[in-house]
C-alpha cells in the first residue's frame, strides 16, 4: 500500500507548489505595481523640479537686465540720462563681442570634429602588426 499513501501525499505537494507559485506571482505582480507608482512619483519630481528651473531661469534673465538698468540709472547720476544708457549699451555690446570671438576661436579649434590622435596611433598601431615583428635592433 506504499501507492495509496504516496497519492494521499501527492495532492498535498502539488497543492502546495501551487499555491507557492500563485504566491510568487501575486508577489511579484506586486512589486511591478509599486515600482510603476515610484517612478511616476519621481517622474512628477522631476517635472517639478525642470520647470522650476526654468523658472528661476527666467527670473535670473529679468535680474540680469535690471542689473544693467541698475547701472545706468547709477551712472545718470553723474552723467547725461542717454549717455549713461549708451555707455551701458555699448559696454554690452563690447562683453558680446569678446564671447562671440573666443567662440569662433574654440570652434576652429575643435573642426574638423576627428579624433586625430586616436587616427595616428591606430595606423602606428596597423603597421607595427603588419610588419610582424620583422625589425630587429
Amino acid at each position: 500500500m506504499p501507492t495509496r499513501a504516496a497519492e494521499t501525499e501527492q495532492p498535498g505537494v502539488s497543492a502546495a507548489a501551487k499555491q507557492v507559485a500563485e504566491h510568487a506571482s501575486a508577489l511579484a505582480k506586486l512589486e511591478l505595481e509599486l515600482a510603476g507608482l515610484e517612478l511616476k512619483q519621481k517622474a512628477g519630481a522631476v517635472g517639478a523640479g525642470a520647470g522650476l528651473g526654468v523658472g528661476a531661469a527666467v527670473v535670473a534673465f529679468y535680474a540680469v537686465g535690471f542689473l544693467f538698468a541698475t547701472i545706468a540709472a547709477a551712472l545718470a547720476i553723474v552723467l547725461d540720462t542717454w549717455l549713461a544708457l549708451l555707455l551701458v549699451t555699448l559696454g554690452l555690446f563690447a562683453i558680446a563681442a569678446v564671447l562671440a570671438l573666443v567662440a569662433v576661436r574654440m570652434f576652429k579649434r575643435a573642426t574638423p570634429p576627428v579624433p586625430e590622435l586616436a587616427i595616428q596611433e591606430a595606423k602606428l598601431t596597423s603597421e607595427a602588426l603588419k610588419s610582424d615583428g620583422n625589425h630587429h635592433r
